[in-house]
């Protein structure tokens, strides 16, 4: 499916695929929004209908030109634009490029430049003014706007020296002060404790609207000590060029539509309520908590800016399509672990990323169902935290289209003898099936299920044959009968 002549966006600055996408019937303009739940409501619901980006504009309360875009990477479908891929390529077709794309990957370092786009609109001091920006209020419950869902959060390791960027909640506090939530166990999270128990405030840069590449790389779980621009520039073969923040001296992409430069201070310090958030899981697991802070020092925007965003939404709806990136790693992590004939994997969006993992297999051994089942639960893509189910299919089975899933769950699966449940498996505190008296003792432990959905190893060959047109027969009428299937 892979289209020779289709231009690859990962790359592109973010103006430059907002073009690309509207001649492509992906972009739709919305005016006149209400910030305050309405954008949010609009965002999840068109991502429900798989429909297209939305941009945001003449949102109420704030000037024109302040936009907010949203559900630019929660489809397959655009996400495969991305890498060059025809627009009707399946998700498996999807998962193979992006293997293919990161299988190849070598490390290609950012370049420093001179001139920033973002430096058109330079404000500091007393003129700081954060809700100047039209940051959404996503969910009915949230504790209150946040700016930060498709933001870059950069952070230079005070150890190591090497720049990290990650993709965490930032809530609009006041005019001053944005509120930062980072799980413990997040890169973000290790590197501010660092400063901290150093006695030192942590300068952070919060960058919004930056190219594709750049946004995928927060998002995914590189290893430590690995600078999420080198992958942004591995995957599009050329450098991200960047520019050193004027006040914090961090590398700052140049061609981001918002960075807003400050410091967190010890929580001992400062910290505030944040939250409640509704998060990827389709719930407020996480509640309202006391989280650091970042004390601004200074905006920079373009003229005109674009506010990227990619709020949680509830399953199936996605704020960005990660599963997709999750298992293309995972698949990797298997073959790694060295367990042969995976033929597909996917991990379906209605599982929350990591939920509900469905694998595809050519038996060839007695355990082989197990053995790929055992790989996927212990992979850092496939849950290493909060891993709930794995369903293992034969070759013949999509793993990506649910109905044949379940077909082969209904038919092949014995739930006497297919079923095994693995207790005591790592959670985390977002994990909304963690019961109130483990959380209070913070045991973010939970079971997880092997579902094998294969027909039996020792007797596959006698199992009943299955109906249905062979793919050589479908090609075959496909080119026959153009008019009826054209």
């Amino acid at each position: 499916m892979l289209q020779t002549d289709a231009p690859n966006l990962l790359g592109t600055e973010l103006r430059e695929v907002l073009r690309t996408l509207e001649a492509r019937g992906e972009l739709r303009q919305v005016d006149e929004a209400d910030p305050r739940l309405e954008v949010g409501a609009i965002t999840e619901m068109m991502a429900l209908r798989d429909g297209p980006a939305l941009l945001f504009d003449h949102l109420r309360g704030h000037p024109a030109g302040y936009r907010v875009l949203t559900n630019l990477i929660n489809s397959p479908r655009r996400v495969g634009m991305m890498f060059g891929l025809d627009a009707g390529a399946s998700g498996i077709e999807i998962v193979r490029a992006i293997r293919e794309r990161f299988g190849t990957l070598k490390m290609v370092e950012p370049v420093m430049v001179q001139h920033a786009d973002f430096a058109e609109e330079t404000v500091r001091g007393d003129d700081i003014n954060m809700l100047k920006f039209p940051s959404p209020w996503w969910h009915e419950h949230d504790g209150g706007p946040y700016i930060g869902t498709g933001c870059s959060v950069v952070m230079r390791d005070p150890e190591g020296g090497w720049i990290n960027l990650g993709t965490y909640r930032v809530q609009v506090h006041d005019e001053r002060t944005l509120g930062l939530m980072v799980q413990p166990q997040h890169h973000g999270s290790l590197i501010m404790r660092r400063y901290w128990e150093a006695g030192q405030d942590c300068p952070v840069a919060v960058v919004i609207g930056t190219s594709p590449a750049v946004l995928m790389g927060s998002l995914l779980a590189l290893p430590w000590g690995t600078t999420e621009y080198a992958w942004a520039g591995a995957v599009t073969g050329r450098p991200v060029e960047v520019v050193a923040g004027e006040v914090t001296g961090l590398p700052l992409p140049a061609s981001a539509e918002i960075v807003i430069e400050g410091v967190v201070p010890p929580p001992t310090e400062e910290s505030r309520t944040e939250g409640p958030f509704g998060e990827t899981l389709g719930y407020y697991g996480g509640g309202e908590s006391q989280q650091p802070v970042i004390r601004v020092q200074q905006i920079q925007h373009r003229r005109d800016p674009i506010m990227l965003s990619a709020p949680p939404l509830r399953p199936p709806a996605s704020s960005s399509a990660s599963y997709l990136f999750r298992a293309a790693n995972l698949w990797d992590e298997i073959e790694r672990a060295g367990v042969p004939d995976v033929r597909g994997l996917w991990m379906h969006p209605a599982g929350s990323s990591s939920f509900l993992c469905i694998i595809s297999i050519r038996q060839r051994y007695g355990g082989h169902v197990k053995q790929v089942a055992q790989a996927a639960m212990s992979g850092r893509a496939g849950g290493g935290q909060m891993g709930r189910f794995v369903i293992v299919v034969d070759e013949d089975i999509d793993p990506s289209d649910i109905d044949q899933v379940l077909w082969a769950v209904s038919t092949r699966c014995d739930p006497e003898t297919s079923i095994d449940v693995i207790r005591n498996c790592a959670s985390n505190y977002l994990d909304p099936r963690i019961t109130p008296e483990k959380r209070a003792q913070k045991d973010f432990t939970m079971a997880r299920a092997v579902i094998d959905a294969c027909r039996p190893y020792p007797w596959r060959e006698k199992f009943p044959r299955a109906v249905g047109t062979s793919a050589e027969y479908q090609a075959q009428i496909l080119r026959d009968w153009p008019e009826l299937f054209g």
